[in-house]
Order: C-alpha cells, then sequence, then structure tokens
C-alpha cells in the first residue's frame, strides 16, 4: 500500500477527494485533514509517499506547509491542488512544489499524477537517496549564461527566441521552465517540451520572476573543489548530445523530446555535485583504479548512478515519461527490452556516435560506457540504418563547429 496525505481547508473539498478516489482504497491508504498543522500531526506519524495541498490555508498555506515537508520529510512527493494561479505565488512555490494541478481537477488527472510520482519509486528505490533529490530547494546555474540571461529579459526589445536559446544553455534553467509552463496552473491543451514555445507561453515576466527568485537557482562555481567536474564541458557535451539526438528523430520521436532528453541527460551530476560530492569523487576515482564506466562505479558507491537520480528528479518534477525513461537508462539501453526505435533509442545512439573527451570533465581518463552499434539499430527495427545514423550525426557537429 502506497500512503497519500490530502490536505484542504474546506471540508467539501475533502468530501469530494475523499468520494472520487474510494475505487483507490485497494491501492492507496489517503488520509484527508483539514490544515497544515493537523498534516504535520499525520506526517509525525510517518510513512507517507505523498501529500496533496491545497494552496490558499488559513494559518499555514500550502507553501509553508511543503516548505516544513521538504525540510523534515524530503523524501515525500510534494503536489499542490490549488483554483489559485497567480504567477507570483506560483513561482513562491517552486522551491517547495513538485508538480501542481488546478482545482477543479479530474479524478482520472489526479490518479495518473500520482500514480506516475508512485512509480518512480522504481526507478530509485532507496529511501534515502530519494530523500536527497526531494529535499533539493535550488540547484546551480552557470554564471555566465545566468548573468546573460537576467541581462536580456531586462531588455524591453528582447525576442523570444534569443530568451529561450539562453534557458536552453543550462539544463537547469530549461528543466525548471518546462516544469513551470507543464503545471496544470496553465491549462494547457497539450504538454509542451519546445523550450521557445514554453518561454513565449509563460511570458517574459514569469521568466523573469523565475530567474529572480534568489529561493530557485544557486551559483554554480568554476570548479567545485570536492569534486574535479567542469560542468561548462559538461553543458558543452549535453548540448552535442541534444543536437544528435534531434537529427535522429523519426518516426514516432519529436525532435523536440529528442532535443530535451539530450539536453537533461546528464543533469543528475548538478544533484551529485550539490548533494553527493564525496561520494561522486569516490566513484571518479573507483572508476579510474578498476578501469570500468563511471556509472557502474556511481552504482556501487552511491547506490545509483548520475542517469537515475537526474531521471527521478525530472519525473517528479512531472517532465514527459519518454524523456525520463530516456535519461535513466541511456547508459544501458539493452537492459530496456527493446521493441521499436523510440527516444531512448535515440538518444542512446547519439550519445554513442558523439566524441566524448571525459578528461575535459573530469580531469581524468575514463573508461568510456560500452557504445550501440549497428546490431542494436537492427533489433529495434530503426528507420535507419548505422551508416546513416553516423552521417547525419558527423553532419551535425559539423554545423555546430561552424557555428562555433
Amino acid at each position: 500500500m502506497k500512503h497519500i496525505l490530502f490536505v484542504d481547508d474546506e471540508a467539501p473539498v475533502l468530501d469530494a477527494l475523499r468520494a472520487r478516489l474510494h475505487r483507490m482504497t485497494d491501492r492507496w491508504d489517503m488520509h484527508f485533514v483539514d490544515s497544515g498543522a493537523h498534516a504535520i500531526e499525520e506526517l509525525e506519524r510517518g510513512g507517507f509517499d505523498v501529500v496533496v495541498t491545497d494552496m490558499r490555508m488559513p494559518r499555514m498555506d500550502g507553501a509553508e506547509l511543503l516548505r516544513v515537508v521538504s525540510e523534515r520529510w524530503p523524501d515525500v512527493i510534494r503536489i499542490v491542488l490549488s483554483g489559485y494561479a497567480e504567477s507570483d505565488q506560483t513561482v513562491r512555490l517552486v522551491p517547495y512544489a513538485h508538480q501542481y494541478l488546478s482545482k477543479p481537477c479530474e479524478p482520472k488527472q489526479l490518479e495518473t499524477v500520482i500514480d506516475r510520482c508512485l512509480r518512480l519509486h522504481q526507478l530509485l528505490r532507496q529511501q534515502n537517496l530519494r530523500a536527497i533529490v526531494g529535499r533539493i530547494k535550488k540547484l546551480p546555474t552557470m554564471p555566465r549564461v545566468y548573468t546573460q540571461l537576467r541581462t536580456a529579459l531586462a531588455n524591453e526589445n528582447v525576442a523570444a527566441s534569443d530568451v529561450a536559446a539562453l534557458v536552453a544553455a543550462d539544463a537547469v534553467i530549461a528543466a525548471k521552465v518546462l516544469q513551470l509552463v507543464n503545471s496544470a496552473f496553465f491549462r494547457l491543451a497539450r504538454r509542451i517540451t519546445n523550450i521557445e514555445q514554453a518561454v513565449s507561453y509563460l511570458g517574459f515576466v514569469a521568466i523573469r520572476n523565475l530567474t529572480l527568485s534568489v529561493e530557485v537557482f544557486s551559483n554554480w562555481p568554476e570548479r567545485n573543489p570536492a569534486v574535479s567536474l567542469n560542468f561548462e564541458h559538461l553543458q558543452s557535451h549535453a548540448h552535442l548530445v541534444a543536437g544528435a539526438s534531434r537529427t535522429l528523430a523519426s518516426a514516432g520521436v519529436t525532435p523536440d523530446d529528442a532535443l530535451l532528453a539530450g539536453l537533461l541527460h546528464d543533469i543528475g551530476y548538478s544533484i551529485l555535485t550539490q548533494e553527493c560530492a564525496p561520494e561522486l569523487a569516490k566513484s571518479i576515482e573507483t572508476a579510474v583504479q578498476e578501469g570500468i564506466p563511471l556509472h557502474e562505479a556511481e552504482t556501487r558507491i552511491i547506490g545509483a548512478s548520475h542517469a537515475e537520480i537526474g531521471a527521478y528528479l525530472l519525473g517528479i518534477w512531472g517532465l514527459p515519461y519518454p524523456v525520463i525513461d530516456a535519461v535513466a537508462h541511456h547508459h544501458v539501453p539493452y537492459s530496456v527490452k527493446p521493441s521499436e526505435f523510440d527516444l531512448l533509442a535515440a538518444l542512446a545512439t547519439a550519445h554513442s556516435l558523439v566524441p566524448t573527451d571525459d578528461s575535459t570533465v573530469f580531469d581524468t581518463k575514463i573508461v568510456p560506457d560500452p557504445k550501440v552499434d549497428a546490431e542494436y539499430l537492427l533489433t529495434i527495427n530503426a528507420p535507419f540504418s548505422w551508416t546513416e545514423a553516423t552521417r547525419r550525426v558527423r553532419q551535425c557537429l559539423e554545423a555546430e563547429g561552424d557555428r562555433s
């Protein structure tokens, strides 16, 4: 049984939730309380997996409740269900709420969001690792990009395409913008994965409020003293993989999803460098000493790889499941039973074809991952050959080199 806590100061709302979700009682142990104080009392008794709270409540509102939950019970997934959607209050929730749903909310939509969150436990089984990800309020951004974005947003004549390019230049900012725009507060008819569309839909005011919030982003130092990781080079690698993934998009893989998966595939390093620096340093040391891929050393030392940890974060932020799945398994695509050319296949193929010099990222030479090859594309009935994939990626890399 999974344990879900619903919080709302209006008794009719709780009664309606209780009635509409009654059919889930064979899978969920659901508790319904009418205030933040009562919610904390329930949480102190322990054992909850998800908290769903209203925003506007007397004495302790939803943002304050989720702040407390994030500090005391960080492994609990936090969802806002509210009819209150002013942009400044929405941004106030960004450090504490993982997902946002608007009232009225169809029972099926609520069930789906909660169920997807619970399924993420299969991706990151260790409670301590879920707590590490769950207590994150801010993630580091590259100072150069962050400064350029703030400068651009201060310019009244800046184009949405220019802002989108800066948002896409930093994986953390991009993920946060997409988390915000896809929240149900904005009542989109479909999920947005195109960054320029997200910027245009949110508007510069919301983007500016997000980037100016000191609770959302922190500065990323040029070098973390505990870990020899060059984030600029890591981001450069992510952009090359993103471009290559997009060139391989076909059939059921949209170019926007492919670009996004490539851009975010290493976001787990933002978490590990900030929250588990000694363990990441030990993983790098182990990979070098034993001659094994870094993701294998991470799993041994930390309990999960940067790919799985990053995918879990993207999952609780509500990003599309194909992106989560691709990020989680891009180092081990064979671990997922292949059936067709999908987003994971596009990302894994791009990751294999983009040259990577780990010595520029980690200041040391690490054994590369096993690469996917022509046989892999045959097993998943890819719509093109390995030769054609290689040609497309080479052309993409040459174009990127001309631009730089």
